[in-house]
């Protein structure tokens, strides 16, 4: 096997929950998921997903509030893109493993 044929291609690798410093993304080599990174990257997308039904609910009541001033607002938005961004990254990474894995 030459060298070219042993490295990954991007649709092999599992997307993580997390970027670098500068924003891009990180991925992980694995043949499946029992590594212990690979049950880091389980655990915190969970936390990301739950952190977001937080969120949600959160940026509901602030909503629902109609004296909730502008600064409860513009926190409410900021937290829900952030989370909408994580859970996105969740999303995109679990969909290329279904699709990898036949699930």
């Amino acid at each position: 096997m030459s060298a070219a044929e042993e490295i990954p291609t991007l649709e092999q690798l599992r997307l993580l929950p997390w970027t670098t410093p500068e924003g891009k993304p990180c991925y992980l080599s694995t043949d499946g998921g029992g590594s212990k990174l690979s049950l880091l990257a389980d655990d915190v997308e969970a936390a990301q997903l739950d952190s977001g039904e937080q969120v949600l609910t959160g940026s509901r009541a602030v909503l629902a509030d109609p004296k909730a001033g502008e600064r409860a607002v513009r926190f409410a938005l900021t937290r829900a893109a952030e989370s909408l961004e994580d859970v996105l990254r969740v999303a995109a990474s679990r969909g290329r493993r279904v699709h990898r894995y036949g699930g």
